[in-house]
């Protein structure tokens, strides 16, 4: 038995919770647990880290991906079929796709790497989505996998494919600033526009005491990824100058 199983009671289980919003009861959960397990969360313990599972869950994503296209576009040569299944299984897609039901929520990891903005990273969490589609693959075979796959990535496909610069802002600019060896970034609710059924939120985000950009959006989330996206187009444009 894994060692974090006595942190799930009866009351908030995590693991129930991610069963009740994929739409799906595993009749083995420490396949699931294993799919949420960060390396980090396991050094010195022995036990596997989602990995495996993640290479796992790779191939059926491959596989499903390309029947897809395959049977979708009767009339594209194999260079473009190509193509458009890069955009469909790539960490940014990935990432986002994961993001859509906060996976990242859920994953164990070391506390080091929960401070170093690791449930925000695109890397940890494409590859948590992938590792996932194989722990539903061994519990219950091919149809639960084709069911998340088409739930959260295919029936948007058209979308995504036409949108190749779909990205998780947040994810980016924390990678970006801490090649830059600087710290984490901090987001800060700066005003709340509206009645509560149209609330409009506005986030800045800051590396310590310096401002980056601000962004708006009907969630937290959304307005947190929107000042992220401000901040890298003012990075990507020389706008901001990093300060010694």
């Amino acid at each position: 038995m894994r060692f974090f199983r006595s942190l799930f009671g009866k009351r908030d289980d995590p693991i129930a919770q991610l069963e009740k919003t994929i739409g799906y009861r595993f009749r083995d959960r420490l396949l699931l647990e294993m799919a949420l397990s960060h390396r980090s969360s396991l050094k010195g313990t022995g036990l596997q880290s989602n990995e495996r599972l993640e290479y796992l869950g790779d191939a059926v994503l491959g596989m499903v991906v390309s029947d897809f296209l395959y049977r979708k576009f009767n009339d594209i040569s194999e260079g473009e079929l190509t193509r458009k299944k890069a955009i469909l299984v790539n960490e940014t897609t990935l990432a986002a796709v994961a993001l859509s039901f906060e996976l990242g929520d859920y994953l164990f990891m070391s506390p080091e790497e929960e401070k170093s903005g690791g449930r925000q990273k695109s890397s940890i969490i494409a590859d948590a989505f992938e590792a996932l589609l194989g722990a539903l693959y061994l519990d219950g075979g091919m149809r639960p996998a084709l069911k998340i796959i088409n739930k959260y990535l295919l029936k948007d496909s058209t979308e995504i494919i036409e949108d190749e610069k779909l990205h998780n802002y947040k994810g980016e600019l924390l990678e970006f600033v801490q090649a830059k060896g600087r710290n984490i970034p901090q987001y800060r609710i700066k005003d709340q526009i509206g009645p509560d059924h149209e609330k409009v939120f506005v986030v800045e985000v800051f590396i310590q005491s310096e401002f980056l950009g601000q962004g708006g959006g009907r969630t937290k989330k959304e307005a947190e990824q929107n000042a992220a996206r401000q901040a890298l187009d003012r990075i990507k444009n020389g706008d901001y100058t990093w300060q010694s």
